[in-house]
């Protein structure tokens, strides 16, 4: 179990129009995001409460869809070997598959962000929001980390083979990117809650548990 603050990477210059698909009800055939700019965990506060979204980045306007109305892929071109390195201990054995979608783009894989643009500053205390990554099930584990500028792991956020729940604090205005890793293709499903406290009395502020499928293929 880990807590771990996420700050600003890259720049939340240039917003673009939002369009609401679906509602927050699972859709009857869930919209396949597998290349592309995608923050898988986008946040807002509305009406009360937190509010995560997935935002697609990847066409000439930004859609967004509740989590359980998409897919997100990772396409064969993810896979990769795990290297002789201690730093990569967390994703298993050395010289065994691993699919990753990489911090750094990748066209031709999916991008995945966190993305805290729509949270407005002074709203929640200190700006922070938790978003708690609750359970991972499917064929391996997951594992979210960043990279430093030697593009070793630096932080690992999220592991699902050490237990769960891991924390990633982010700050009003975030945007930014890390790595996601699958340890064995299949489909994994992944519950994931934000919450926080407002800056006005400290109450207590939490989204609904969304639950996001990862397809993972060989």
């Amino acid at each position: 179990m880990r807590n771990t603050s996420l700050r600003t990477l890259v720049g939340a210059a240039g917003a673009v129009g939002v369009l609401l698909v679906g509602g927050q009800a699972q859709a009857a055939c869930p919209v396949p995001l597998e290349q592309g700019h995608v923050d898988v965990v986008g946040l807002a506060y509305e009406d009360g409460s937190l509010e995560i979204a997935v935002h697609d980045e990847s066409g000439a306007e930004e859609v967004e869809y509740a989590p359980e109305d998409v897919l997100l892929r990772a396409l064969p071109g993810a896979r990769t070997t795990i290297p002789a390195d201690p730093a990569y201990g967390f994703l298993g054995t050395a010289g065994n598959p691993a699919w990753i979608l990489p911090e750094v783009q990748n066209p031709d894989l999916l991008w995945a962000g966190f993305g805290a643009e729509e949270l407005e500053s002074g709203v929640l205390r200190d700006d922070e929001v938790d978003v708690s990554f609750q359970s991972v099930k499917g064929p391996g584990r997951l594992a979210v980390w960043t990279d430093d500028v030697f593009g070793e792991p630096e932080t690992v956020l999220v592991n699902s083979g050490d237990g769960l729940p891991d924390t990633v604090r982010l700050t009003a205005g975030d945007h930014t990117h890390a790595n996601w890793g699958f340890t064995r293709p299949g489909s994994y499903t992944v519950k994931v809650k934000a919450a926080g406290h407002l800056a006005a009395d400290g109450a207590p502020v939490s989204s609904r548990t969304v639950t996001y499928t990862f397809e993972v293929r060989k």
